[in-house]
């Protein structure tokens, strides 16, 4: 008993008067500064869902902080070719991977090519998702129900099985949810759904890598301006998207991209299994 009782000593025991000489622990705290410029140098990043929006924002941000990028996009070539061609210009490379992530063998072929590239891979990110607007569970299809959850769960859980064996110790996955995950979206049932999976993914998984060093969190954006608005809504929705929460406003790409860089970066060395909330004020019992 007192041997198991012992492995679990952190450290030597100790005590002192309140409210404490930092001087005199054992071992003293590091409160080093984490450097704020070059992050990410050296890492490869897998961003699925790269081309635009919150995945081009964060890719082009870990390429500023010094990553290299394999961006798996469905079919937007133009949009895809034009994040590479800026994140080139940052110094940076950029692998462009064409293809549908909701078939299980195009995951583990994405995988494959970017190691084929960059012998590595550092910082997953799962970030592509689709929507439809539905009124009602009874005019939700089983055919868009298993579209939305091949899209949005299944190819999360197809990637990270595939690039798990490449990811080492101090790698980071971070998985984009929702806020719909939280609060729910009576539009948006079989999404709002999909994106409940991604948390309780994302919290499962971060236990089950804990023994490997390998952190795992998730980001869950509020309504944020991308082409998926665009291209989801009609055109009055789209014209006063983002003006029911308490900020007012759609938040956009650069305002969520932060979270990534944080979740991908040593700054967050002690979190795991967790979600951050960019949202535009939306409080969400969380």
């Amino acid at each position: 008993m007192q041997k198991q009782e012992d492995k679990k000593k952190l450290r030597p025991e100790q005590k002192q008067r309140r409210p404490g000489k930092e001087s005199n622990l054992k071992p003293v705290p590091d409160t080093t500064p984490v450097p704020q410029t070059d992050k990410l140098a050296g890492k490869i990043a897998f961003i699925s869902g790269g081309d635009s929006g919150i995945g081009k924002a964060t890719a082009l941000l870990f390429a500023l902080n010094g990553a290299d990028i394999a961006i798996v996009y469905l079919s937007e070539t133009d949009d895809a070719k034009t994040t590479q061609k800026e994140i080139r210009e940052i110094g940076r490379e950029c692998l462009l991977i064409k293809t549908d992530l909701s078939k299980e063998a195009n995951c583990k072929k994405a995988v494959e090519k970017t190691i084929e590239k960059f012998s590595k891979i550092d910082i997953l990110v799962n970030n592509s998702a689709l929507h439809w607007e539905t009124e009602g569970l009874e005019n939700i299809s089983t055919e868009q129900l298993e579209r939305t959850f091949y899209n949005n769960v299944f190819s999360y859980f197809w990637v990270t099985k595939y690039a798990l064996p490449f990811l080492k110790k101090g790698s980071a996955i971070i998985n984009t949810a929702s806020v719909t995950a939280y609060r729910g979206s009576a539009h948006l049932m079989d999404y709002a759904a999909s994106k409940g999976a991604v948390i309780s993914f994302t919290r499962s998984l971060a236990q089950s890598l804990t023994d490997k060093e390998i952190r795992v969190n998730a980001v869950a954006p509020g309504p944020i301006w991308t082409p998926l608005i665009a291209s989801s809504f009609n055109e009055k929705k789209v014209s006063v998207f983002g003006s029911d929460v308490p900020m007012g406003r759609a938040g956009q790409p650069n305002e969520v991209s932060p979270c990534f860089l944080f979740l991908a970066s040593d700054d967050s060395s002690y979190i795991t299994g967790q979600c951050l909330h960019p949202n535009g004020g939306e409080i969400l019992n969380t």
